[in-house]
């Protein structure tokens, strides 16, 4: 098995050299999902203390190890804020532009302003701060594989909670994703307000795509992970609750994510 992530990379020390001490790493998850928003997270570690040992990207880490690393990264992180865009702005805008709004959502809401972004992947111009973008940054960067994991963490969570909702789907399992027990779900139940529409060919669906659909902002669905106990499968029931951060009184209309 690789070796994980033990210490800062060279890209963030260099980056501290010139460009400042404080560094928000910043990354996303739930692009691919047939149902549920995409989160993304955004925290700046201290830059005096070593790396958290284990910290690596989040999809090569069992639940169990992304749990654990959630909570001792939210100890330790000197800001952190999660930001979300909802199903409805993913079909709106696309998921490449609903990610990136995620992503401006959750530097917006940083408690401490950062000298400098890392994100993972390629520059995003639509990002509108100056920041520095690393291919395979979650398996490259401390910081960004610190956001991967409180980012996934988030999600997993709210997933749960919307599986209370919506049981028959597994998404306490699959967290939206098209796995078998959630086509199967799809077949026998059709489709749901937190399925993304535009991932379908809708030619090939037998669902009724005009239900009425039950309008809920994602600060409430965070609000009710936060105050849930989760649901009684193991998967979710050790999940942290991670607050979003404060919001910016500078964020307009457009910024508030519906599901």
């Amino acid at each position: 098995m690789k070796r994980r992530r033990h210490r800062w990379s060279t890209i963030e020390r260099d980056l501290r050299t010139g460009a400042g001490q404080l560094i928000a790493g910043v990354d996303e998850v739930g692009r691919g999902p047939l149902a549920g928003p995409v989160v993304a997270c955004a925290v700046i570690m201290p830059p005096d203390q070593r790396a958290i040992a284990g910290v690596d990207d989040s999809k090569r880490l069992t639940p169990r190890m992304r749990v654990d690393l959630a909570r001792r990264i939210q100890a330790r992180a000197i800001a952190l804020a999660v930001g979300a865009a909802s199903v409805r702005e993913i079909d709106r805008l696309n998921i490449y532009h609903a990610s990136t709004l995620a992503m401006r959502r959750a530097l917006a809401r940083l408690r401490t302003a950062p000298d400098h972004v890392l994100v993972d992947g390629r520059a995003i111009r639509a990002l509108t701060v100056p920041h520095t973008a690393v291919v395979h940054g979650d398996a490259r960067c401390f910081s960004i594989a610190c956001a991967s994991i409180i980012a996934k963490v988030t999600r997993d969570r709210l997933m749960c909670a919307l599986a209370e909702r919506y049981p028959g789907y597994r998404w306490e399992r699959n967290a939206g994703y098209a796995t078998q027990d959630h086509i199967d779900g799809l077949a026998a139940r059709g489709i749901t307000p937190h399925h993304r529409r535009t991932f379908f060919r809708v030619s090939q669906l037998a669902f009724d795509l005009d239900s009425p659909m039950a309008l809920d902002s994602i600060e409430i669905v965070l609000a009710d992970v936060a105050a849930s106990d989760g649901p009684s499968d193991a998967g979710c029931a050790d999940l942290p609750v991670i607050s979003p951060g404060p919001r910016p009184d500078h964020a307009a209309p457009d910024q508030q994510a519906h599901l």
